[in-house]
This record gives C-alpha cells, sequence and structure tokens, in this order.
C-alpha cells in the first residue's frame, strides 16, 4: 500500500511513501516497549529539558514546518506557522506544570501514610486526524511522554510527511529512540496494533465513525481510550450583544482553517429581534475573505483538504436548497480554477426538520437560524447528537448564566469564539466523545491512579 502527499491546491502529487509491513509494526512496537522500560525511570526535569527542546525546535523552524503542513492539507501558511508555535506552547506548558501535575496528593485515611501516585501506562496509540496535522499530535504528545508513557502516531494518510516531521523533532530534542515513532499504516491496520498486549490505551481525534470503531476495538480488550470526535457547534447571538463584533467574530470561528475544524463555529442561532442586521453584516464579511493559494499572505481560505471532502460538502449544501433553504452567498464550488475550493456560503431560510440541522457540515458554509428568544436558543442548540463547544454572544448577564449552566458541551464561550488552550481542559460530550485533553486533566487520563496505603 502507497501512502501518498498530495498538494489540494493544485492536485499534484508531492512524495509517496510505502506502508510498514506487519513485520515492520511488530518491531516498532517491541522497540517502543523496549523504550518504554527505560523511559519510565527518567526523571521529570530530565523529561522537561527534552520536551522544552521539541518546542525550541518547532519555534526555531516553524515556517519550514508550516509549508509542510500548507502543502498536504491546504492550510492558509500564517495559520500553519501559528499552528507550530502553539505546539511549542503546548510543549513548555507540560514541560512546566507536569511535576505538579503528577505530584503524590495526600489523603486522610486510617493509615499511617495515604496518598495517590500517578504512574504511566506504557505505549499509547493516538490516531490523529489531517486538519491540525501538528497541533493536534502535540497536544497528545506533550502529556503523554511527560507521564512518562511512549507514543506511537497513526497520522491520517493524507499527511505523512508531517507525521515524519513530528518524530524527527523528538528525536532531535532528545528524546530516546523508541519513544515516540510514526506508524505508516493504513486505517485498516489500526484494530491489530491496539490489540497487541503491548499497547496499553489510545486516543483518538477524527470523525464520529472513526472513533466508534477504534472504541470498539479498544473495548474487546478492556484499553482506555480518549475521543474527540465531530461538533456542529452553536454560535447563539442575542440581541444585546455587539452585532459587529460578533459578526466579525463569527466569520472566524466558521472559517478557521478553511472550514475544516471540529470546534468552528458552524450553526449560527440569532435572535429575531437583530437577526437582519446580523445576516448582512455576516454575508458582507464572508464576501470580503479572499479565497485562493494558501501560500500567499493575502489568502483567507485555501482549499479543502481532498476532492472527497469538496464533493460531500456541496451536496451538504444542495440537500439544504432542494429542501427549501436559500444559499444567501456561495453555494457553488470554484471550478475556474485547479485545487479543492469552496466559496464561503451562508444557508438561511432553513426548514425544520431537514437533515441539515443536525449534521456536521466540513468546511466552509454555516447554517443560520432565527430565534424568538433564549429559551428557543438553547433549545435549538441543545438538539443535536453533538457536544463540543459553544460560543454565546450577549451583554446580559442573567443570560450569560443560563447559557454556561444550560448548554450542553465540553466548552461554553461567552462573547468569544471557542478554541483550545493549554490551560483548560478540551473534549467533549453525546457523540462529540469522552474524556479530556489539556491542562491537568488531560495528563491523568493516560496514567495509573495509584491508591498509597501505609501503615
Amino acid at each position: 500500500m502507497a501512502i501518498a502527499s498530495i498538494n489540494p491546491f493544485t492536485g499534484e502529487t508531492i512524495q509517496t511513501f510505502t506502508a510498514l509491513t506487519d513485520a515492520e509494526v511488530q518491531a516498532k512496537l517491541e522497540k517502543a516497549q523496549q523504550a518504554y522500560e527505560k523511559y519510565r525511570r527518567i526523571p521529570l526535569n530530565q523529561r522537561a529539558v527534552w520536551m522544552n527542546a521539541a518546542a525550541d525546535i518547532l519555534e526555531n523552524n516553524k515556517e519550514q514546518y508550516g509549508k509542510i503542513m500548507t502543502l498536504e492539507m491546504g492550510k492558509t501558511l500564517a495559520s500553519a506557522i501559528a499552528e507550530a508555535e502553539k505546539s511549542a506552547l503546548g510543549c513548555r506548558y507540560y514541560a512546566e506544570n507536569a511535576a505538579q501535575f503528577l505530584a503524590d496528593v495526600p489523603g486522610k485515611t486510617d493509615a499511617s501514610n495515604s496518598f495517590v501516585r500517578y504512574q504511566p501506562l506504557g505505549p499509547v496509540l493516538a490516531v490523529m486526524p489531517w486538519n491540525f496535522p501538528f497541533w493536534q499530535v502535540f497536544r497528545f504528545a506533550a502529556p503523554a511522554l511527560m507521564a512518562g508513557n511512549v507514543g506511537l502516531l497513526k497520522h491520517a494518510s493524507n499527511v505523512p510527511q508531517c507525521a515524519l516531521a513530528i518524530e524527527e523533532i523528538f528525536i532531535a530534542a532528545g528524546f530516546p529512540e523508541g519513544v515516540f515513532q510514526t506508524l505508516l499504516i493504513g486505517a485498516d491496520k489500526v484494530g491489530n496494533v491496539i490489540a497487541d498486549d503491548r499497547v496499553q490505551a489510545a486516543a483518538l481525534t477524527g470523525s464520529e465513525f472513526a472513533g466508534s470503531s477504534l472504541a470498539e476495538k479498544a473495548g474487546k480488550y478492556i484499553k482506555k481510550t480518549v475521543l474527540e470526535l465531530g461538533g456542529s457547534d452553536p454560535f447563539i447571538v442575542m440581541k444585546s450583544a455587539d452585532l459587529e463584533v460578533a459578526a466579525a467574530t463569527a466569520t472566524k470561528a466558521r472559517m478557521i482553517n478553511n472550514g475544516q475544524s471540529c470546534i468552528a463555529a458552524k450553526r449560527f442561532i440569532v435572535e429575531e429581534a437583530i437577526a437582519d442586521e446580523f445576516e448582512q453584516r455576516l454575508i458582507e464579511h464572508f464576501k470580503a475573505l479572499r479565497v485562493g493559494d494558501p501560500m500567499d499572505p493575502a489568502t483567507d481560505i485555501g482549499p479543502l483538504a481532498t476532492r472527497s471532502i469538496l464533493e460531500e460538502l456541496h451536496q451538504q449544501v444542495l440537500a439544504c436548497v432542494e429542501s427549501g433553504a436559500k444559499a444567501a452567498t456561495g453555494g457553488i464550488p470554484l471550478i475556474d480554477r485547479p485545487g479543492n475550493f469552496y466559496p464561503p456560503t451562508l444557508i438561511t431560510d432553513i426548514p425544520l426538520g431537514i437533515p441539515a440541522e443536525r449534521e456536521e457540515f466540513f468546511g466552509p458554509v454555516a447554517l443560520l437560524f432565527r430565534v424568538a428568544n433564549i429559551d428557543e436558543a438553547i433549545a435549538r442548540a441543545n438538539d443535536i447528537p453533538f457536544g463540543l463547544g459553544a460560543s454565546a454572544w450577549t451583554n446580559e448577564p442573567q443570560e450569560s448564566d443560563r447559557f454556561i449552566e444550560e448548554l450542553e458541551a465540553g466548552a461554553v464561550f461567552i462573547n468569544g469564539l471557542v478554541k483550545s488552550d493549554p490551560r483548560l481542559p478540551f473534549g467533549g460530550i453525546k457523540r462529540s466523545g469522552y474524556g479530556r485533553e489539556l491542562s491537568i486533566q488531560g495528563i491523568h487520563e493516560f496514567v495509573n491512579i495509584k491508591s498509597v496505603w501505609v501503615k
């Protein structure tokens, strides 16, 4: 099986790689196990030195890594460079805080001494997506490696250069050989890796189908999983909000990463009293965005990662229009140029009960819904199978309190766009997954939380 790196802007194949054979995978698993037996005993302060070195490499070579990301999956070069910087930030966060997060926690019992100790599990498999090909990996790897685990990366098959570059970063930073390895394999081989006795747990960021498949396989072998899956995040705007700031932020929140983000704002739920004005502002912002070469600093939106993503997105838009909805702007693939381009699109006048109400649109397409009041806003926001993030815009404290309390999501942002931050736990509920990444909760996902009782 060949794994190809294809430029979504030109359609050209950049490089092909041969997938690992079963024997080569077994050799890497054994290498991971052997590395773990030694690495788990390395002091935390030494792990921190290596993790800070990884951050240095990311920062010093951010343009190089940004270019790789852009060439492989189409995000704008500016956002790709920012992703390398954010990955470095995640490394430094855990280098600085892991000792505190993993320190023994005393407890008062009938023992002379009792406490909780956090210890590593062993090799952990990470199945990662293409849309944030560096950040998704580093937000798993930084806490996992600082906790004393070793990592095995099965990256998305369209970003093999990113996958190999990340492994090289950890090696160059000084981590012992085998502590972090990339597995160039297809999705059909993941089940065999999870089944292996040397692999102790798995993390996956990706689609609902991929998460369900991994969880099923891991459950068969009683292995811990953390899943961060899809989302159709609401962006609620009430009449007390600053409409221009909300509209400008809504545009950024929907179009980030060419619209290909699990936590992008996808459903705009707007109070009827200001819906006309907000819709017009949103259309103006959408029309002002420049679509084009992701390497061009003037470009706002690059191509979608693959042709199949573009085709699926357009079919969803067509289904909306055929059901009676309106494409207020956009809605037609940009076929006058090479590349997988779709214009910023706003769908309005959406009939009740159509599938689009509860689907995830993974591209630069936004859906606008009108509601009479906050009760309807919350009800519509929650009436989906997902629960990743939610953004609500209001200047009424009582409304803020209700949104914080009643929105069904792993994160609620008031008057701001939803984003991941190393200092806060990140993850979802319902079909958006379970478990948490980042912050102290993230590093505790893949450790043995051991109770100790001494008398």
